[in-house]
């Protein structure tokens, strides 16, 4: 290992602390995550399925600019 693998593991590591302290204290206002126009729920006696396509989309959006704005600064 490396002293790169390092730093993307604390990285990491600080960035799913931030999630956990984000839902943990905003877990009530963050309720729209999983309901959006676009997300498919299908309910019926004995059966449920759930498909969060606007969700995944918007998830991979912000992945993706926060992959480039740090690609940007590790220049």
């Amino acid at each position: 290992m490396t002293t790169t693998t390092g730093k993307v593991l604390i990285m990491a590591g600080i960035i799913i602390l931030l999630f956990g302290i984000l839902i943990y204290f905003f877990h009530d206002k963050l309720s729209w995550i999983g309901n959006l126009p676009g997300d498919i729920r299908i309910t019926r006696p004995g059966f449920s399925f759930y498909m969060p396509i606007t969700s995944m989309i918007l998830l991979s959006v912000l992945i993706s600019l926060l992959a480039r704005i740090w690609s940007w600064l590790n220049l």
